[in-house]
């Protein structure tokens, strides 16, 4: 068989495997050596998890973040290259999504290499399907800019966008940063503009509602440190 590139998805937090991660997947990431990873201590505490047929220092982990230089993406590839298959894991949840191993997949299919995606937790789907918001025309836009004006003029622009289009528009941030995003919404938006909160998704903890905005200038939630995907749609 030709060396595969397997995108595997991990848990979005402490969970039992089970219930989220199909047993395909977890027998699919048992049967690899080579791993291309966001963070080495990360990957190796999940993979313990899975109980791998070899101790977790024989196997292999090639670190892909924000660090990576361009011109070592290349390298990444070599195990590929020498006919081993190899997967591919996000911190959390699927890979190359809102992740850096988007780059690696890019490389891999213009060197004709197999790439197969495994099914697993997609926090962006998860909160899309609780939202009750446009599941039929929605727009993923990752991070706003972190500069209080840029992002408010970013919020109004995707506001005014998913009035004219009904396009629900999805957005992330570091959970540290959660509580300035919901303000931005807050002080941006329109009041009958929807949002939903998407907190803690698949764990014991998980928190999602949908409410018009004006709803939640008089409720604020606690989401501060907690892994959140917000929707809004005008």
């Amino acid at each position: 068989m030709a060396p595969t590139l397997y995108l595997i998805p991990t848990t979005l937090g402490e969970i039992n495997l089970n219930c989220c991660i199909p047993h395909h997947v977890i027998e699919i990431t048992r049967s690899l050596t080579y791993f291309i990873v966001e963070d080495v201590r990360t990957a190796r505490r999940y993979l313990s998890k899975l109980r791998m047929p070899l101790p977790i220092n024989e196997l292999n982990f090639y670190e892909l973040n924000e660090h990576t230089k361009a011109e070592d993406l290349q390298s990444l590839l070599q195990p590929l290259l020498e006919g081993n298959n190899v997967g591919l894991m996000s911190e959390a949840g699927v890979p190359a999504v809102a992740d850096p191993g988007k780059d690696v997949v890019h490389i891999a299919h213009q060197k004709g290499i197999k790439v197969v995606p495994l099914v697993g937790p997609s926090s962006i789907l998860l909160a899309v399907m609780a939202s009750g918001l446009n599941g039929q025309n929605f727009a993923f836009n990752g991070y706003l800019p972190i500069k209080e004006q840029e992002r408010i003029q970013r919020i109004r622009l995707l506001e005014n966008r998913s009035i004219q289009e009904r396009q629900a528009q999805v957005f992330i941030e570091a959970p540290y940063r959660n509580t300035k995003l919901l303000e931005a919404f807050l002080a941006s938006c329109n009041d009958t503009t929807m949002l939903c909160i998407a907190a803690n998704l698949t764990i014991k903890s998980e928190w999602i509602q949908c409410h018009p905005i004006t709803y939640w200038k008089k409720r604020k939630p606690d989401i501060n440190k907690k892994p959140c995907v917000f929707i809004i749609q005008g």
